[in-house]
Parts: structure tokens; sequence; C-alpha cells
């Protein structure tokens, strides 16, 4: 059995709950100074929200819309803390009677709060990247060619999450290495697999760049994009896909550790992408979810039953949305502990 050396996944990926107070309140619990934090009001309908340190925390991206970039005259979220963050009063999650989730990511945590200039690709970027976590923020200006862009994991990126951040119209668009380099899925639609294809230039990313071909969507000149990169790290990360047995008891996904949050989508069908985390309500097998395409509330009805194992996850539901027989769905997980760590700790279930 392989070992993980990362002992504390909650020190690179980790979930909050907080209770809004329609004012200034600074949250902590996060376990170390985020980089990426993604918020979402809980009871009742709200768009989700991310900031990053790239970008600047003034500057918030909606995950479930196709929106420019927004910021500054709505900051919602102001400082990155050494414990975790501080909301004001727009942020919707933070409102007085609400309650939140903010889903956190440690990159590099540069001093400066940017990026550092990356050359490695033909476009330059800037990134900010912990290779540890396999986990990196990349902003870059577009022009209209086919470019190499550099990521700064050093490692080959499975999932690459990209946002035009000046175009009111831009989709998510993204890359999974499951789905091959000719295919992509949009994070804010509900859609399967789609068009256009192409945008990689059927390249697969490598351990240093990414490829992106001349497209308003990823590579336009006058527009400035965000790539959000992820590579897979043993006993902290898996990012990959499993076929739906459309059983109560359906397929079981290996991850080697315990899942500390979960990210799930039918490619086949149109359905919601669902997320599911160890801090929110809920236990194996009724995990209350959350649909990243969308500003709906929490749901916690059964056809969303799912189990968060020692070492996996599994459906416990027929609902197309995570477990419809024969579809194929991808997944991002992170871990809130290895099956067995390097100090021979072993995970448990739920």
């Amino acid at each position: 059995m392989a070992y993980s050396p990362i002992l504390k996944p909650n020190a690179l990926m980790n979930t909050v709950l907080y209770a809004g107070n329609g004012g200034t309140q600074s949250i902590t619990g996060v376990g170390f100074q985020p980089d990426m934090t993604w918020l979402k009001k809980r009871n009742g309908t709200a768009n989700h929200h991310l900031v990053d340190a790239v970008r600047g925390v003034g500057y918030y991206l909606y995950p479930n819309l196709g929106n420019a970039q927004g910021g500054n005259g709505a900051t919602l979220l102001t400082s990155f803390n050494s414990d975790g963050f501080t909301l004001d009063a727009g942020a919707d999650s933070n409102a007085s009677g609400a309650t939140g989730v903010g889903w956190s990511w440690k990159a590099g945590n540069l001093a400066n709060g940017q990026g550092s200039a990356n050359t490695d690709g033909s476009l330059s970027s800037s990134v900010s990247a912990n290779q540890t976590s396999g986990f990196s923020i990349v902003t870059y200006n577009g022009r209209d060619a086919t470019d190499t862009i550099g990521h700064g994991l050093g490692a080959e990126p499975s999932v690459i999450l990209f946002k035009c951040r000046s175009d009111a119209g831009s989709d998510w668009y993204s890359y999974w290495k499951p789905l091959g380099n000719n295919s992509t899925i949009r994070l804010n639609n509900t859609g399967s697999t789609s068009s256009p294809t192409g945008l990689w230039n059927t390249t697969n990313p490598t351990s240093s760049v990414f490829t992106v071909t001349s497209s308003d969507v990823i590579n336009r000149v006058n527009r400035t994009f965000v790539a959000y990169c992820f590579a897979e790290k043993q006993g902290f990360s898996k990012f990959g896909s499993y076929i739906g047995n459309g059983n109560a008891d359906g397929t079981f996904v290996y991850t080697g550790f315990k899942p500390a949050w979960v990210m799930v989508k039918n490619t086949n069908a149109v359905n919601h992408w669902a997320i599911y985390d160890n801090k929110r309500i809920g236990f194996n097998t009724e995990n209350n979810y959350l649909r990243a395409d969308g500003n709906y509330a929490e749901g916690s009805e059964t056809w969303g039953d799912f189990d968060l194992l020692s070492n996996g996850f599994k459906p416990r539901a027929t609902d197309a949305m995570i477990n419809s027989s024969g579809n194929t769905f991808i997944y991002m997980a992170f871990a809130e502990e290895p099956l067995v760590a390097s100090n021979f700790n072993v995970a448990t279930a739920r």
C-alpha cells in the first residue's frame, strides 16, 4: 500500500461553515491563509462567488454564471488572513440570517498577493502555484493564436477550469483528462460534454504548460483570462471518472483517501454539478449537496444520497445527477485524511 506524504490535507484545502451577520466579520478555522475561496449561501438562493489572491481580493467571479468579473463596488471578501478570510456586508453568504460555506485552497501565498511572472510558454502568464498540493492560479492576457501557457505545477494537470474575466457572456470551459483533449464541459451549465472542441489543440497539458487555441472563451486579444489548474497528488487529490450503475448500492469510487470534498458531473446528460463536503449537515448515506451550476439552496433529498468513506465515495441513489445506469461521471475529490499516512494513521468513514 502506498503511503501519503501529506499528513494534514486540511492545511492545503479546507471547508468552513459560518453564520452571516449582515456586516463585516472575520471567518477563522481554515487553518491556513487561502489563495482561493469559493463562497455559497446554503439556506437560500444566491449566486456562488469565487475570489483569489492573483486577481485580487476586491474581485470575484460567479462559478454558476458566465458574467464578467465583478468587484470593488461590492467587495464581498476584503482580505485573506492567516487562518481564514474577512467578509463584508456585500456577501450573500454573510447576509443576516444566512448560513454560509467557504471552500478554500492554498496556492503560493505570495507576499504581494500577486502571481509571479511565468515564461515557460509562448504566452506569458502570472502564476501562484503550490507543487505540494498540485494547485495553481494562472492569469494571462489573450491573443488570437494557438499558445502554450505556463502553469507552475511541475506536474501534468488533470483538470483546468477556464474563465474569461472581461467578457459578460463567456461560460466556464474546462479541460478534464478523463474526457480527453478534444472535449470540454461547462461548470456553469447543466449540459453534457460539448463543443467547441479543439480548445486545447488536441494536446494534453505537460508538467510545465497547457495549450490553448484562438477562441473567445480561452484566448482572444483584448480579453483577460484566469485558469485554475489541478494536478493529482497521492493521498490528497483525485480526478477521474466512473460509470453509474443506476442502483441504490451505487458504484464505489476508490480515491485512496477519506474525502473532504467531492464534486460530480454526469457527462452524458443534462444535469447538475453536485458538491459534497465533510462539514455541512449530513451523514452516510444522507450527505447534503450544493449545485455548482445554479444559485440553489442546499439540498437534502434522498435522490442525492451519497457516502463519504475511508477510502473513497459511493453514490446511494439512482438519480441522473450522480448515478444513472451506464452514464459516465467525472469527479474532483480532495482529502480529509489519507487512507494510510506516512505516520501509519488509518482513515475511518464518516
